[in-house]
Parts: structure tokens; C-alpha cells; sequence
């Protein structure tokens, strides 16, 4: 399939191999810095690879996000969304306001509700577990996604507990899978630049491993595009693809690309105005070929690459379009001009335009469902 391009046997023989087998991290820095034949090379391959493994469906679930407060004790640099209390801007939304928004959702057919706020200062695993618990109660068939490593540690704190009793309330209380969101690049002298008063990156993979362990389920992201190098980059996927090689515990891995333009670190002078568009083009191929099947889902974020920009990328190895998400404040927030919201027909006129098939998901992957099949859709 390369025969007719040109490219070095070195990068042939990498790319040939990759159809059979995870790339090394040598293989990846490598990759990372192709050109012209050769990149088109990468994503050609890519693109097989993800065929082989998923075929042709393109995944996305009706879904809807709440972010049910920007109050934040927090200092991330690269964050827009987060306020003071007492800012005029700020907000918080207690279980009585988000149960309306849940109710909303679940009116307009949503299979699940992706519950994520900043880091109150007046909150423990009291509101958490309450909050879960009603909507259960009302929606019992409603997924849950819920909650990032940071709220988790944050809670947990908050409320004098351990990391894993933490996420035993709010497993049993109904919480079903969370975002693997909060990992930024997983290298602490990065973190210490953009996020100083997060979490570290061996608190986010006790986090992660621990509730794999637990039986919760959690998605995969890296945030990339400010100050981070392309060492970081294959750095991050190698801590990523060795946790899933442990726990098997993550459903996808998701590319946020940086949104920087109300972002106070690239204000600041301090980052590069996010990613260009070959690097996303390679981050997604590069990552297909350092996960392969062990993790089988990449999604494309289209409220962060634009509906456009989101379809060419699923030719880069990503086969899944998110979801229907109904608001989305913090991208927004950043400065996305992408919106916060579209519905099924937009997300299935990309992938047939696409020539790929359209389906309809659960959070965990266990049921997809193409939308041939489904009447009235």
C-alpha cells in the first residue's frame, strides 16, 4: 500500500510492521516527525489499521454534559472556565437546578449524562453521592460518566477519605463510568508550568488504576498543543497503553487538542497558539499505532477540531465522533468557536459523507448500534 510513495526503507519497514503490531516508543518519536510521502504514508496506515480493527462504523452517543459549577480553588493556567466565589460570572448549580437539566436530557432520548465541575471549596462526597443517588433514583436506566481523577482527589480530601473509599460511595450510589479527563500531558515538569496545583501524574494513574480496579470504567484524554514536546506526547500514550496493559480498564483515548485562545497560558506568552493541524493529523495516526486493539476506540473532538476538521481526522486512525453533548461550557469557555451542541443527523451526514457507517453507542461501547437499523432516526 506505500509502493507508491516516497519515503526511506526505514519508515517503510516501520510503517509495513505497525499493520501487525504496536509501534515501540522509538518507532513513535520517529513517526512523530514525518513529512510529505511519509506522512501521508502514516496516515494511510493508520487508517488500515483502525479498519482492521473496528472496520468501517463510526461511532457517537447521544449524550448531554453538565458542568454544574465554574467556582474553582484550582490555578490551572490553560484553564478559561474556572471563577472565584463572589465573581459576577460565577455559578453553581445545586441538585435540584441539575435534576432539571438531567430531566431535559433525558427528554430528548440522551442515553448519558457526563456530570463535570470545577473544584468547589464547600463540597464533599455528601454532594456527590446525593447528587448520583437522585438522579439514579428518577433515571435509573441513565448512564452515568461523572467526576474526573481531579474531582476525585479533591473529594476525597475534602471529606477526610481515601482515593478508593472515595469511589466505592459513589459506585454504589450509581456512578457508572468516569472521564479519564485531568491527565493533561502526564509528565510532571510539564504539569508543573500549566497546572501547578493539580494533581501529579503518579496521582492520576493511582486514580485511574484504582477505579479500574473497582470496576468503573474511565475514558483516556491528553490535552496537547502549549508547552509540551513530542517526547511528552509518546511519553503520555506509553503511560496510557501500559495501564490498559494492567487494568483494561479504559473504554477510549481522546486527542484534546488546546484551545488557546482565551486561555491565560497562552495570554501570558507562556504557549504556542495550540496545535497545528498536522500535528493533531499525527497525534491521532501515531496513537492508533501505539495502542492498536488494546485500546480500539479514538475520538475525534469535534467541538474542539470543528465538525470539518473532526471527519478528515477520523481518516487518521480515530473511529468514534463523541456525542451529541447538548451544552459544553468549558471548550466554549476557551475560546471554541465549534458550538456546544448538534444532533444525530449532523454527527451521520459526516460519516456517510465519509463513506463510513454510522452508529449509535453506549458509553461503554457494548452496544452499537448502526442507524440503518434503528427506525425513525
Amino acid at each position: 500500500m506505500l509502493n507508491n510513495l516516497t519515503i526511506r526503507p526505514k519508515t517503510k519497514e516501520i510503517l509495513e510492521e505497525s499493520f501487525y503490531r504496536q509501534i515501540t516508543v522509538e518507532e513513535a518519536m520517529y513517526l512523530m516527525n514525518l513529512r510529505g510521502d511519509e506522512l501521508y504514508a502514516l496516515l494511510i496506515t493508520a487508517d488500515k489499521v483502525r479498519k482492521k480493527i473496528v472496520g468501517d462504523i463510526v461511532t457517537f452517543i447521544k449524550n448531554w454534559n453538565i458542568n454544574f459549577t465554574n467556582i474553582c480553588v484550582g490555578n490551572c493556567r490553560f484553564c478559561a472556565f474556572r471563577k472565584k466565589d463572589g465573581d459576577p460570572e460565577a455559578y453553581f448549580m445545586d441538585i435540584p437546578e441539575i435534576l432539571k437539566v438531567v430531566r431535559k436530557a433525558v427528554e430528548s432520548g440522551v442515553e448519558e449524562v457526563c456530570i463535570q465541575g470545577a473544584l468547589h471549596p464547600n463540597l464533599d462526597i455528601n454532594f456527590y453521592e446525593e447528587l448520583i443517588k437522585e438522579i439514579k433514583d428518577n433515571y435509573p436506566e441513565l448512564h452515568i460518566h461523572a467526576f474526573s481523577p481531579m474531582e476525585i482527589y479533591y473529594v476525597s480530601k475534602n471529606s477526610e477519605l481515601s482515593i478508593k473509599k472515595t469511589l466505592k460511595i459513589l459506585k454504589r450510589a450509581g456512578l457508572g463510568s468516569m472521564p479519564g479527563t485531568a491527565a493533561e500531558i502526564l509528565d510532571n515538569k510539564v504539569r508543573r508550568k500549566i497546572c501547578p496545583s493539580k494533581i501529579t501524574t503518579e496521582q492520576w494513574i493511582y486514580i485511574i488504576k484504582t477505579a479500574h480496579k473497582l470496576g468503573i470504567p474511565t475514558t483516556s484524554t491528553m490535552m496537547y498543543g502549549h508547552v509540551e514536546n513530542m517526547e511528552n506526547i509518546v511519553k503520555h500514550l506509553k503511560i496510557l497503553r501500559d495501564i490498559q496493559e494492567e487494568t483494561g480498564g479504559f473504554t477510549e483515548f481522546v486527542p484534546l487538542t488546546f484551545m488557546h485562545a482565551k486561555s491565560p497560558l497562552y495570554l501570558s506568552g507562556d504557549a504556542r497558539p495550540g496545535a497545528t493541524g498536522i500535528e493533531d493529523l499525527k497525534v491521532y495516526a501515531v496513537s492508533r499505532l501505539m495502542f492498536h486493539d488494546l485500546i480500539k476506540n479514538i475520538q475525534v473532538s469535534w467541538v474542539k477540531l470543528g465538525f470539518k476538521f473532526a471527519q478528515f481526522c477520523l481518516m487518521a486512525g480515530a473511529n468514534d465522533l463523541g456525542g451529541t453533548l447538548g451544552e459544553e461550557n468549558i471548550s466554549r469557555s476557551a475560546g471554541s468557536p465549534h458550538g456546544t451542541k448538534t444532533d444525530v443527523s449532523n454527527l451521520r451526514r459526516i460519516v456517510e459523507n465519509l463513506g463510513r457507517i454510522p452508529a449509535l453507542r453506549d458509553t461503554l461501547y457494548n452496544n452499537i448500534r448502526p442507524l440503518s437499523a434503528i427506525p425513525n432516526i
